[in-house]
């Protein structure tokens, strides 16, 4: 038995075929895509034999409050997950250009969705709900859904072996750092907040996200913005603060490469960037150690950043050496890993 995973974005597509132990066969990253159908078509040819494959899984970045764990994928289950787009439109129409694609290529095999959401659906209602009117909240499902969520439930396992203790009986905070950061505080093995909210963009300064702001910066922005309708005005606010803001607004650094050489050639406004981004870090760090009433057993960091740069990593320690009997980790992220578990165990209980 093989499970291909999907793991698609805008213009690029990441993939791994798993065996039935989770020993990776293949991977691949198809960058600078145009067609997502001509790339999984590619894909599919670089797979090579699909005889032995028994399903597809696909990362799927929102699935809302009905889609809360690993779903086979149907008619009915698209239109659902379709209903999140305008929360996820940088992720979701591409996830599902992905399903549809498979569809077309192999139309009888099974696909499963796992949502990055879905780790958060049990969050506590008070890390759950925002301060507005019950009534409006509900009519237009505002509420903290979080992110990233099958990074923090992996690394989350991989910790409980280090510290050679079940899920179920650690404290974690977990921080990943990539091109969005996020981090969750866990609490016998379950998310009790998370600093992602209604959208990935709330929580902490990204490489091109500006993280919690004052509200009402945006409704000045509005009122700054280009365009003729209310609409247009919205959208332009919407992708500055996602795509002109961040790490990236403060420093003009078009990448995080770039950030830590600007800091290391000594440029002011690199500087500033980087530090502001620790200082969150660490302020969020901070109260999810006060939220699990000071018992934790480890920090784990994860994602591009949070495991592959020690520079970054090292500055946060730094700041958190008052924490004298916590742990440090540092754990490379396998979504697509975790992702293949999750399509073998609904497989299983299938009978498949």
């Amino acid at each position: 038995m093989s499970i291909l995973v999907i793991n698609s974005g805008s213009t690029s597509i990441k993939y791994a075929l798993f065996d039935g132990r989770d020993n990776e066969i293949k991977q691949g990253n198809a960058e600078n895509i145009t067609s997502h159908e001509k790339a999984l078509k590619q894909i599919l040819r670089e797979v090579g034999s699909l005889q032995d494959l028994k399903a597809v899984g696909h990362r799927v970045v929102h699935g809302g409050d009905k889609l809360i764990k690993p779903t086979i994928i149907t008619d009915e289950v698209l239109s659902e997950i379709e209903k999140f787009n305008h929360l996820a439109p940088l992720h979701n129409p591409y996830n599902l250009a992905a399903v549809k694609a498979i569809r077309g290529y192999l139309p009888k095999i099974t696909q499963v969705a796992v949502f990055d959401t879905a780790f958060y659906s049990a969050l506590p209602e008070v890390a759950r709900i925002y301060a507005l009117p019950l009534k409006l909240s509900k009519k237009h499902e505002i509420k903290r859904f979080g992110f990233h969520g099958t990074s923090h439930k992996y690394v989350m396992r991989e910790a409980a072996k280090l510290l050679n203790k079940p899920a179920t009986k650690i404290n974690l905070i977990t921080c990943h750092l990539g091109g969005g950061w996020s981090v969750t505080a866990i609490e016998s093995g379950k998310p009790i907040d998370t600093s992602m909210g209604w959208t990935p963009l709330e929580g902490l300064v990204m490489m091109a996200r500006s993280g919690d702001l004052d509200p009402s910066i945006v409704l000045e922005l509005v009122k700054e913005a280009e365009g003729e309708t209310i609409e247009a005005k919205c959208e332009w606010v919407y992708n500055f603060l996602n795509h002109e803001s961040g790490l990236k607004g403060l420093s003009g650094a078009a990448d995080y490469k770039q950030l830590l050489r600007r800091v290391s050639q000594g440029d002011a406004n690199a500087k500033l960037a980087f530090d502001l981004a620790i200082y969150r870090l660490v302020k969020y760090i901070g109260a999810y150690f006060a939220a699990l009433g000071g018992k934790v057993d480890a920090i784990v960091f994860t994602g591009a950043i949070g495991s592959g740069d020690p520079m970054t990593r090292n500055q946060v320690m730094a700041k958190l050496n008052f924490l004298k009997k916590v742990k440090f980790f540092s754990i490379p992220t396998n979504e697509e890993l975790m992702i293949a578990r999750e399509v073998k165990d609904i497989l299983s209980l299938r009978g498949a």
